[in-house]
């Protein structure tokens, strides 16, 4: 009986930790600003080769800062970084509302990049260590995709305001991103430390670091999954971030609509971070495969495309990256065989995602100074279809005979 009530206990617990996290996600997640923020710096009077020099060097400091803030994370606590994060992160969305300069959006994404190194890798490992550790790990993938899902909701809910409310006070998307951001840091300090899991010695950050490094370098399966996410990555940034006002502005739309599409297209990346368990029975590697190219697709359609085609394109992008990334969270996660170093393992996959986004970034911007966006996304769709191929090739190599037939047959 006391196992049954043990066991009970500990289902309970990580229902809770699942509900917090959620929680968090949403409130850190929600950033009314991302429909306008390219109007918004361009009213106040940034060119657009300053604002994609802005976005360049917020990839590259995510680089610098990624690797270090995941090292902190396994020395000092997942919790401590995610509180931390979000406090840095509630600062950073006040700052345009004093400095409307190139200075100030620069330090704002200078900071915005420093949260967010603190949650990538945080964030996964948490959840992953604390139902793994109360014998919830199955439970992992749909806890990662009801994140997201609680995540995009939220956007739905409050992104359509958001070109109203810049009409209305500029600032506005700012400051009410900063009083969520700081929901956020409230809910991050009751998140509960993990359950022990014996005694583990605490080896400073630079030793720590090498070890994190030689247990990538020995792990040629996990190089090869953190690759397929780059490509997921990269294409999530291009499409939600850096093309998604450009491409609505050459469409002529009213800036009052901007956050209505961008919350219209995240309704189905809500429905398939919610259901992507349907795809299991497929093959987790060949289905993320499968979408990425598809995401590469819908993008590269998008320019030549009407106003209803081009939100059609959006939508079924949004379906996709909503499919496929919790399933590439957990195939990284499953993949890592020393739980000592998650962390800093999952930061050296985001600081890779980073450098690829600021090399496309900035080859991106020289394209859209020529006004050739749509040569730009084909080229880009051919690159990401070699690119799974290639992939696909290496997974092949670097799987034993049992998971190649199950997830990618021949």
């Amino acid at each position: 009986m006391s196992a049954m009530n043990h066991t009970v206990n500990h289902t309970v617990s990580a229902e809770r930790v699942i509900r917090r996290y959620n929680a968090f996600q949403l409130s850190a997640g929600l950033l009314i600003w991302l429909p306008i923020f390219y109007v918004y710096q361009r009213s106040a009077g940034l060119a657009d080769d300053r604002i994609f020099t802005i976005q360049s060097i917020f990839y590259l400091a995510f680089c610098l800062l990624d690797i270090p803030t995941g090292a902190l994370a396994d020395r000092f606590g997942y919790r401590r970084c995610l509180q931390a994060g979000a406090v840095v992160l509630t600062a950073a969305n006040l700052v345009p509302l004093w400095q409307p300069t190139f200075g100030g959006f620069l330090l704002q994404f200078l900071m915005i990049a420093l949260a967010h190194s603190l949650f990538s890798g945080a964030g996964s490992a948490y959840l992953y260590e604390y139902l793994h550790r109360t014998g919830n790990g199955e439970a992992y993938q749909q806890a990662e995709g009801s994140a997201r899902a609680w995540t995009l909701v939220g956007r739905i809910v409050c992104l359509p305001a958001a070109g109203v409310l810049m009409q209305w006070w500029p600032p506005s998307p700012y400051l009410l991103s900063a009083v969520s951001c700081g929901v956020a840091v409230t809910i991050a300090l009751r998140l509960p430390e993990l359950p022990s899991a014996g005694a583990v010695a605490r080896v400073p950050v630079l030793p720590a670091l090498g070890a994190a490094l030689r247990s990538l370098g020995s792990a040629p399966r996990l190089m090869v999954l953190m690759a397929q996410g780059i490509a997921v990555f990269t294409l999530v940034r291009i499409g939600q971030a850096n093309l998604f006002q450009p491409i609505l502005e050459s469409k002529s739309l009213p800036l009052s609509l901007f956050g209505v599409v961008m919350a219209a297209t995240t309704v189905f990346e809500v429905a398939g971070a919610a259901r992507s368990r349907l795809l299991n029975r497929f093959g987790p590697v060949r289905v993320v495969l499968v979408l990425t190219v598809v995401m590469a697709v819908a993008l590269a359609f998008v320019v030549p495309m009407g106003l209803a085609g081009t939100i059609g394109c959006l939508a079924l992008f949004s379906l996709a990256s909503g499919l496929a990334f919790p399933v590439q969270r957990k195939l990284v996660n499953r993949a890592i065989t020393d739980p000592a170093h998650r962390a800093t393992l999952l930061s050296i996959e985001s600081l890779a995602d980073r450098a690829v986004c600021a090399l496309v970034v900035f080859v991106m911007g020289g394209f859209l100074a020529r006004g050739a966006m749509a040569s730009f996304l084909v080229l880009l769709a051919v690159g990401v279809a070699v690119a799974m191929l290639l992939i696909a090739a290496l997974v092949h190599r670097t799987s034993d005979r049992a998971a190649v037939a199950e997830e990618i047959p021949a």
